[in-house]
């Protein structure tokens, strides 16, 4: 128990260094991840890590799965409902369809039931790794937005696919009507216990007595409770978790205080960070592990079935992502879609963020090793090494070119939302300004008696005048963009002044450092809010 306590010890503190070698070599650290995983995997003497794929479906999949749902705009998956909900479920299964085909005709006895396995296992591409290579460079916003909303359902999908699978390479039985009601009854099922169990949540966190502790506690048990109680009643526990979190997401403001948001947003990306570097980080070392369980299949006949395979997911995205263009502008002379003419740069550019992952992983991982007491479960091992194959290809591959692919497309500026520092300015002004027309008319009376209330006025005047100072600078004026250049440098020296006098006086013991600490940190919210300003 000690050294394996250590063992994760010592991952954590690998994963820091690979994702600061990433930060300087400026490439997205699940590629890193990946190939210092494969690296290390190397390294003589070093202990047999296995993956139990449990442990991922269990305790890695829901939070992982909620974060990316809280993330997530509602709007925006909205506005993208079609596109996404075609790549979610049509393409996933379009996608099985065609690997299985393939895959049939490649490999000497793997039969269609098989090739269904497979292409249920390495069809949902993964949003981290994408969106994180995206978030180093400068892509419409609307690419993210679909790439996100993509990613929180084609998981299910995919799952889905592979459980039908599964139950037709055990029982050698597969019935299509029977396999169509179940898919809908899954999907549909899950999303209302995600629903439902959603609710109750809200209610807990709205009507009881909690704190901010125990808010960002009970946002960590929600996706296990939604996971467990679908997945143990055979319903998709990912959808459940997907809904549960969009509903909660949407509702948050009702329900959470202010210190119940900042602390839940710390917390939660701290441990999704954590949780995403020790799969990526797995994933490279697992790799020799399973080409030594390769057996009767040679490694360079399972090199070449993992090279196709992966050339077949790559080029199936693309025609899909094309196709779904080229349908766009011809459905959209006859209903209202969200982008009549997507061309083809930013479809392209969606087709090649098509990297695989986690879920593709855990679904290989969790193949059984044996169908009953006597047959082992075929081309296993196979499967496993092709899942690995076409997430390093992808991963390193398609993570690496990504950025050079958008460079090459030129995409330009998103033609859905004004630049961002313009809707920061014009969001600033309005809230000062109305603020301001309420203290005026509602508190009028009181102002010149309270000094309180003049100085809150004062401010608020402050905050229309940069407002309006900022967006006069976008426009070209010098004069205005060095006074607020002064205005930032002089209040940051304010600020480490402040806490200069705030460690000075913490040495006195009369002085409780709870409280320094306190002032510490609304002085480090001022800081990060002047940083956003600009």
């Amino acid at each position: 128990m000690h050294f394996t306590f250590t063992v994760y010890i010592g991952i954590l503190l690998v994963i820091l260094f690979l994702v600061m070698l990433a930060g300087r070599l400026k490439i997205s650290y699940p590629i890193v991840l990946v190939i210092g995983g494969l690296a290390i995997s190397f390294i003589p003497g070093l202990p047999q890590i296995s993956i139990d794929p449990e442990l991922i479906f269990l305790i890695f999949l829901p939070p992982l799965l909620y974060e990316a749902a809280w993330q997530t705009s509602w709007k925006e998956l909205w506005r993208w409902r079609r596109i996404v909900s075609s790549f979610a479920f049509l393409i996933v299964i379009l996608t099985s369809g065609v690997i299985a085909l393939v895959s049939s005709n490649l490999i000497p006895g793997f039969t269609l039931a098989l090739g269904f396995l497979l292409g249920g296992i390495i069809s949902p591409p993964d949003a981290v790794a994408a969106t994180t290579v995206l978030k180093e460079i400068k892509v419409p916003k609307s690419l993210v937005n679909i790439l996100e909303g993509e990613s929180l359902l084609n998981d299910a999908s995919s799952l889905i696919v592979f459980r039908f699978a599964l139950v037709a390479v055990t029982t050698g039985k597969f019935v299509f009507h029977e396999a169509v009601t179940s898919f809908f009854l899954v999907i549909s099922m899950g999303i209302l216990i995600g629903l439902a169990i959603g609710m109750i949540f809200y209610a807990i966190h709205r009507w009881l007595p909690t704190n901010a502790s125990m808010d960002t506690v009970l946002t960590f048990v929600a996706p296990y409770v939604m996971y467990i109680s679908a997945e143990s009643m055979h319903f998709s526990g990912v959808l459940a978790v997907v809904t549960g979190g969009l509903f909660m997401s949407n509702k948050s403001h009702h329900f959470l205080t202010h210190l119940s948001r900042i602390r839940g947003v710390n917390v939660w990306s701290t441990i999704g960070f954590v949780l995403n570097g020790i799969i990526f980080l797995l994933i490279g070392l697992e790799l020799p592990v399973i080409v030594r369980q390769l057996g009767e299949v040679s490694f360079w006949s399972a090199i070449k079935y993992g090279l196709i395979i992966t050339l077949v997911v790559i080029i199936m995205r693309l025609l899909c992502t094309m196709g779904a263009s080229l349908f766009t502008r011809l459905v959209s002379r006859y209903i209202r879609t969200a982008d009549n003419n997507p061309g083809w740069r930013l479809p392209f550019v969606f087709g090649w963020a098509g990297m695989r992952g986690v879920v593709s992983l855990a679904s290989a991982l969790s193949i059984p090793l044996m169908m009953d007491k006597h047959h082992a479960f075929p081309k296993r091992d196979l499967i496993l090494f092709i899942t690995f194959m076409v997430i390093l290809i992808t991963l390193v591959f398609q993570g690496v070119t990504l950025p050079l692919v958008v460079k090459w497309m030129k995409l330009g500026e998103d033609r859905f939302f004004m630049p961002e520092h313009e809707q920061e300015a014009i969001m600033r002004k309005k809230m000062a300004s109305y603020a301001l027309d309420l203290l005026n008319n509602k508190y009028g009376a009181e102002i010149a008696g309270n000094d309180l209330l003049v100085s809150l006025k004062a401010r608020l005047e402050g905050d229309v005048t940069f407002a309006q100072n900022y967006i006069a600078s976008e426009e070209g004026d010098e004069a205005v963009s060095h006074k607020i250049g002064r205005y930032r440098v002089i209040l940051t020296d304010l600020i480490n002044e402040q806490r200069g006098i705030l460690r000075k006086m913490n040495k006195k013991d009369s002085i409780d450092e709870e409280i320094i600490r306190k002032h510490l940190a609304q002085l480090d919210l001022e800081e990060e809010y002047l940083v956003q300003r600009f």
